[in-house]
């Protein structure tokens, strides 16, 4: 159980500093450009979700993270949001790069074109959800924000401070690993099953190196470089508290985002994973599977509700291993989303259900529809 509370714990920590990171860095990059960075991206609805599917297609969270963001501030759309569920399969897309790295880009490429289609029609049809920000990413109207005297001062006071500090504690948790996920054991499932059931897909040489009987492993497709990346954006907001004004610290920083939302996402993110971590424990999903493929995608769906990486790996194994066809792998890739869908719980729960909605609808669609023509 200590080790349990633990590892939620470096989770919820991730989760919320990489949501806050994306806010902040959106925040400033909305007041230095006086609101015309996202100002073009407001008038076209397309272009959102257009966008929203390729934030979903980046491996991991992160860019799910960014457009739920996004989303629940109003620079995007509904169906942008829509979009950047149906196209991310969270933290199992390292893992399906990893092993099975051609079907992987397939399904990618099926899971983006699916997103457009669908985003884009929810947009025509449906009226977005989310609740307005009323503090949200905006440039105060009236004065430009380096008009006065009071926008352009700046002084260290504690709430710069505590945040400079806060976030540069957190620059070196993602730059060491210290906050990172464990996939090895994901990894051996899929050896392990596969030559359980006798289906061995034959090894990718992917950046393996062999030399005199040693083993060289280089993988660029690890979530540690996204982590990398991430420290290295969360560099860019630390430079930001140094030279930005009081007033945008103060007003836009701290106000709004330290504590109007920090409190909110980590509060749901903590109490999300310790309900699933502990739920998890007494649930054996293997003994749910069956070689029944109308069966499989229905489960596959259902499963892909939890907003959790970890109870879809089992697919991917079943995948890797030749136990269950492509149509059950692509209800659960679109069904699922990761951790990306746990700050949307906590600020938007009617979002969140109407997406996870859509999201079911169009997983069984796709999944039954790939079943007959296959």
């Amino acid at each position: 159980m200590w080790h349990l509370l633990v590892d939620i714990l470096r989770n919820s920590i991730l989760i919320t500093g990489l949501v806050v990171v994306m806010m902040m860095m959106i925040e400033s990059l909305n007041i230095e450009s006086k609101g015309l960075f996202f100002k073009g991206l407001r008038k076209t609805k397309i272009g959102q979700v257009v966008i929203g599917a390729l934030l979903g297609s980046v491996p991991g969270c992160m860019g799910g993270f960014a457009t739920v963001s996004l989303y629940t501030h109003r620079m995007f759309s509904f169906g942008a949001l829509v979009a950047m569920m149906i196209a991310s399969s969270g933290d199992e897309a390292f893992i399906m790069l990893a092993m099975i790295p051609e079907q992987a880009l397939i399904l990618f490429a099926v899971l983006f074109v699916i997103a457009v289609i669908v985003g884009i029609i929810v947009d025509r049809f449906a009226k977005s959800p989310a609740p307005e920000c009323e503090e949200g990413y905006k440039v105060h109207e009236g004065h430009e924000e380096s008009d006065t005297h009071e926008h352009k001062s700046r002084h260290f006071g504690w709430k710069r401070i505590s945040m400079f500090v806060a976030l540069a504690v957190f620059i070196g948790a993602l730059a060491t690993g210290q906050l990172g996920h464990d996939h090895g054991s994901h990894e051996a499932g899929v050896h392990s099953h596969a030559e359980h059931s006798g289906h061995v897909h034959q090894d990718c040489d992917c950046g393996h190196h062999h030399e005199e009987g040693r083993t060289f492993h280089i993988n660029l497709l690890s979530e540690d470089w996204m982590n990398v990346l991430f420290a290295g954006l969360s560099i860019i907001v630390l430079i930001v508290l140094i030279f930005a004004s009081d007033h945008f610290v103060e007003d836009h920083l701290w106000n709004h985002i330290v504590r109007k939302h920090l409190p909110v996402i980590f509060a749901w993110t903590f109490g999300v994973l310790l309900v699933l971590g502990i739920g998890l424990q007494y649930i054996d999903i293997d003994r749910w599977i069956s070689d029944n493929t109308v069966l499989m995608i229905l489960l596959a769906t259902v499963i892909g509700i939890i907003p959790e990486s970890g109870p879809h790996m089992i697919f991917v194994t079943l995948f890797a291993a030749g136990v269950v066809p492509f149509p059950v792998l692509l209800a659960s890739s679109i069904s699922q989303d990761g951790h990306a869908s746990i700050p949307l719980l906590a600020e938007d729960k009617k979002g969140f259900l109407w997406a996870k909605l859509i999201n079911c609808a169009v997983a069984l669609a796709a999944g039954f529809g790939a079943m007959l023509l296959m």
